[in-house]
């Protein structure tokens, strides 16, 4: 599969002197800053990035590819400033792609279904020069409680790109494997597949024994089911029709890894007089509304209306943050923007608790609570004071703090981190033909804490319908005479468009997490896709009878 989003890769450079600044489409200002600096040989205090909007991302902007460097250098050379921005053919060769790869799983159950063992081999293709590999066999291998466990990857180099992280890097392809043993396995011991599910669904984290920071998996499946309409169905493979179309239902585990940042996150907050605000981080918004979810964490911490707040960022001279990739971007950024917003209402308080003027001196700060820019006594709210109010009395035209979150070391954690959900899907197979058409797909997450409720949906059903583009469209062809992709366009390379586009239905199980980060943010970027194209899979062999076992599921393996 390769990367196409509607803004492709590009690059402005411009030097002044020995300073760089480059405006880049990248989903980590920071990283590209220290990256591009070492590459060149010149301070990272020397590189200055923005990269306020990107036109999607999904992981082929996470890294720094050759182009960003090469137009920094040609800037230098002609002493102006450079633009360089990749074709979409360009796209194809110049910036990564999901890896080819080849999937063997050996399932061991009893008659039960509880399963006792699985071997699970991954073989795939990196370039000439670079050893990378997608982890297809994390949320394959931490799903279920198996006890005898393998997980091999094999890599072998050949003549092609260094591959990349793709959306639901190397999940969505393990989990199509495995999902369809798993839906294989339930017809083989006539079991419903979600109870099969249900009965070996890892209570705690496999590898280490403990327990999840926070679960919801039962939840997504029984929720799905329901909404679904999963127990009408006739569970005998082809026996629904309707005219020419065999109909045909499947479902699949959903599952991403919770990962956490090795750096410490940051982020400033500062209140005018006039009781506006501005919190600033170097993050970038990658099309996921960033931008909005972190104004309403800061207006949140503040204690102030969210049209009081503005939200800065896009520009490394700012507090400094990770990339957003792995569905983390969410959950670090907010803890920064939690931090430095709730530091400055704290700062504010104690002012207001020493200042001999305020109605609230002497108080125990602990008894105060801030609601719409006011600070009051919980027991008595009309004893209190604006943050305007506060300000100008002593004189001051703002006040500001810096927030950072320290993330811990996974390795240090005594628990296990994961999100987890269910995905469903109808389709519909032209007898004759073939042809495969999504009906409907429903999926239920738990990713923690839900920040804002509309842009969580939208990542997520965006992932569900790109998990139907890997699952019956997407895929590209190499040309053997002359080694190049075949089809590097938009008119060849098939991606779903309005016309493929089902009925999604999306749900969100809120589970409680007081470990991944302060807010208890899991992220939702990445599980909208895993489980997507096994579960049109497991759906096609329910119409058909027919197990697909390549993407995408073309006609030929049907007819």
């Amino acid at each position: 599969n390769h990367h196409n989003p509607i803004e492709p890769s590009a690059t402005t450079a411009v030097w002044d002197g020995d300073r760089l600044t480059l405006y880049d489409a990248t989903q980590g200002v920071t990283a590209s800053q220290l990256t591009v600096a070492q590459l060149l040989g010149v301070p990272p205090s020397n590189v200055r990035v923005f990269a306020r909007f990107v036109g999607g991302g999904f992981g082929c902007k996470a890294m720094i590819w050759p182009h960003v460097t090469l137009a920094a250098l040609a800037a230098r050379h002609v002493a102006r400033p450079v633009k360089l921005a990749l074709t979409r053919e360009q796209m194809f060769s110049s910036c990564g792609h999901r890896e080819e790869q080849e999937q063997r799983v050996e399932l061991a159950a009893g008659r039960d279904g509880r399963l006792t063992a699985l071997r699970h081999h991954k073989f795939s293709l990196t370039s000439p020069f670079d050893e990378w590999a997608e982890p297809s066999l994390g949320v394959a291998g931490m799903a279920y409680t198996i006890p005898n466990y393998a997980g091999v990857y094999r890599l072998a180099r050949a003549n092609t790109m260094t591959p990349t992280f793709t959306r639901g890097p190397g999940e969505t392809s393990g989990m199509f494997a495995l999902e369809s043993a798993m839906d294989e396995l339930a017809y083989l011991l006539d079991i419903d597949p979600v109870e099969l599910r249900l009965r070996n669904h890892a209570e705690a984290d496999p590898a280490t024994g403990h327990p999840w920071s926070s679960d919801g998996a039962r939840e997504c499946y029984l929720r799905g089911a329901q909404r679904f309409g999963w127990h009408e169905r006739d569970s005998r493979p082809g026996v629904r029709r309707e005219g020419d179309w065999l109909i045909g239902t499947g479902m699949a585990t959903a599952g991403y890894p919770a990962y956490l940042p090795t750096q410490p996150q940051r982020a400033r907050a500062r209140l005018y007089a006039d009781g506006s605000a501005v919190v600033q981080s170097a993050t970038q918004d990658v099309g996921t509304g960033t931008a909005t979810v972190m104004t309403q964490v800061a207006a949140d911490g503040l204690g102030i209306p969210v049209d009081r707040v503005r939200f800065d960022y896009g520009d490394t001279d700012l507090p400094n943050t990770s990339a957003a990739v792995g569905s983390a971007g969410a959950g670090m950024v907010s803890a920064a923007v939690h931090a430095a917003a709730t530091a400055l209402r704290d700062q504010l308080v104690s002012l207001a608790v020493a200042d001999d003027g305020s109605p609230l001196h002497a108080a125990d700060p602990g008894t105060l609570v801030v609601r719409d820019g006011r600070i009051a006594l919980r027991r008595d709210p009309d004893i209190g004071e604006t943050y305007q109010e506060l300000l100008r009395r002593n004189f001051l035209t703002d006040a500001d703090a810096l927030g950072s979150w320290n993330p811990p070391s996974p390795a240090s954690m005594p628990y296990g981190l994961m999100t987890f959900g269910a995905q469903f899907a109808e389709v519909a197979v032209d007898a004759d033909l073939g042809i495969v058409r999504v009906r409907r797909l429903t999926g239920v997450f738990a990713p923690g804490r839900l920040l804002n409720a509309k842009t969580a949906r939208s990542q997520v059903m965006g992932g569900m319908l790109w998990g139907l583009g890997q699952g019956l469209l997407e895929a590209a062809l190499m040309d053997g005479r002359d080694g190049r992709w075949a089809n590097a366009s938009l008119g060849e390379y098939l991606v779903p468009v309005n016309a493929d586009a089902p009925d999604v239905d999306v749900e969100f199980v809120e589970v409680e997490d007081k470990v991944v980060n302060p807010l208890g943010v899991k992220g939702c970027g990445e599980i909208g896709q895993v489980g997507v194209a096994a579960a049109i899979g497991n759906a096609v062999f329910h119409a058909t009878g027919r197990r697909a076992r390549e993407l995408p599921i073309r006609v030929e393996h049907l007819l």
